[in-house]
């Protein structure tokens, strides 16, 4: 099963990189399957790539419903998806 996780980009950083913050884990990703990506968007993480931005009320519930199902919590270990 695959799974992809919206995530939000909190620095923009060299070769279509970026730095996303997913529940205080910090990831280093590549944005060059995304257009116009700036810091504060959030997007859809598969892998160590952004899929797609996402708008940030869906964003956010997404995350409560994964929060809920308990596989995402401040202070956990990162997902194995990213």
């Amino acid at each position: 099963m695959c799974l992809a996780i919206p995530a939000q980009v909190v620095e923009l950083r060299d070769n279509d990189n970026a730095l996303i913050d997913l529940a205080g884990v910090k990831k280093e990703i590549s944005l060059a399957l995304v257009d116009a990506v700036a810091v504060g968007d959030y997007v859809i993480v598969h892998v160590g790539y952004a899929l797609n931005k996402l708008d940030p009320e869906e964003a956010a519930k997404t995350l409560e419903l994964f929060a809920e199902m308990g596989q995402l919590s401040s202070g956990n270990e990162a997902p194995t998806v990213l």
